[in-house]
């Protein structure tokens, strides 16, 4: 099969690859969306953590945001899966540890990531092979495009779970990207009055298309109390920030990460008495995302500026956006497509 291969920092191939097999526990999928994000280019241009920590070395095969369907299982796994939709969690506890015992494999010591970690390969790809354990099937309502978006929708719920809002409150979300974007939809979806602080014209502009409560650049941000404060930008001062804005006894969430170290002041943090929350992954959230994409409360499809084969994705790893593309942050992926995107 082809897959999408990162050989080293802005190096890359497509490659024919062993098609995977489904062993004892695993199935094999026919993989038919998948996203590219923001860990991606930090795997492309070698500033991912785990590549310094030995977590992760090239050459890399990514893909930790996807839908497919089942084309095959192990023989110990029901054959019944064959044919479903599914999507998958991207963490891969050991499944023994005390941390996954107490249902905390995301934060397995011992984890794999799939695309992402220990070499376990991703869905940039035409196949992907998972653990059953792992796999949510999709629903008919939730089509092709909304199955590759509850990955980030699981995190971006999370967020919003963590902010504990309550209808009416007031939030705002530093950094208009995808899980800014999802995190302001799913709070819309709570209640929430939903404002959004960013810099970019683009993202900005497609922010202000999405219908939010306000869309701001931090020279107008208007002095308002915010009950929450969602961080999901990557800029290194706005955690500090994310504190001073936010409400005396507010929840401050943290699920942007900067490349460079984030510093707060701790004593703004007790003096206030805020309660700070941090976010590393979807899997607490994806059956939820799922329910909220079925039932049409939160529809993230606007998202998706564009879809690409497997050619395209060492130039939409290096910062291009094809032509024609949406002003939406994200970009899918179809393993199977080729010619021009739609």
């Amino acid at each position: 099969m082809r897959a999408f291969v990162l050989t080293g920092p802005r190096e890359f191939e497509v490659q024919d690859v062993a098609a995977p097999v489904a062993t004892s526990g695993h199935v094999v999928i026919d993989v038919g969306r998948a996203g590219v994000c923001g860990t991606d280019v930090e795997f492309y241009s070698g500033e991912m953590q785990y590549l310094h920590e030995g977590h992760a070395k090239y050459p890399l095969r990514l893909g930790h945001e996807w839908m497919g369907t089942v084309v095959a299982v192990g023989a110990d796994v029901d054959p019944t899966w064959i044919g479903r939709r599914v999507t998958g969690d991207t963490m891969l506890g050991c499944g023994t540890c005390r941390r996954c015992r107490a249902g905390h494999q995301h934060v397995c010591e011992f984890r794999d990531e799939v695309g992402i970690r220990n070499g376990f390969a991703g869905a940039l790809a035409e196949q992907l092979a998972m653990p059953v354990t792992a796999l949510h099937p999709l629903p008919d309502a939730v089509d092709d495009t909304l199955g590759a978006l509850v990955e980030p929708g699981g995190n971006a719920l999370r967020a919003v779970r963590g902010a504990n809002l309550s209808d009416g409150d007031r939030v705002l979300v530093l950094g208009p990207g995808t899980i800014g974007l999802l995190a302001g939809m799913f709070a819309r979806a709570e209640g929430a009055e939903v404002h959004l602080l960013g810099r970019s014209r683009r993202s900005l502009d497609h922010a202000g298309m999405l219908g939010f409560d306000g869309v701001w650049t931090e020279d107008d941000l208007p002095t308002l109390s915010w009950d929450a404060v969602i961080d999901a930008s990557n800029a290194s001062s706005l955690p500090a920030r994310a504190i001073e804005l936010v409400e005396p006894a507010g929840r401050v969430v943290y699920i942007g990460l900067a490349g460079s170290p984030s510093l707060i002041d701790t004593r703004s943090l007790a003096l206030k008495d805020v309660t700070a929350v941090g976010v590393l992954s979807a899997s607490p959230g994806l059956a939820g995302a799922i329910d909220l994409y079925a039932s049409g409360a939160v529809d993230p499809r606007p998202l998706v500026a564009a879809t690409v084969g497997l050619d395209d994705v060492g130039g939409i790893l290096a910062g291009e956006r094809p032509a024609g593309a949406g002003l939406g942050p994200k970009i899918h992926v179809d393993p199977h497509l080729t010619g021009a995107f739609r």
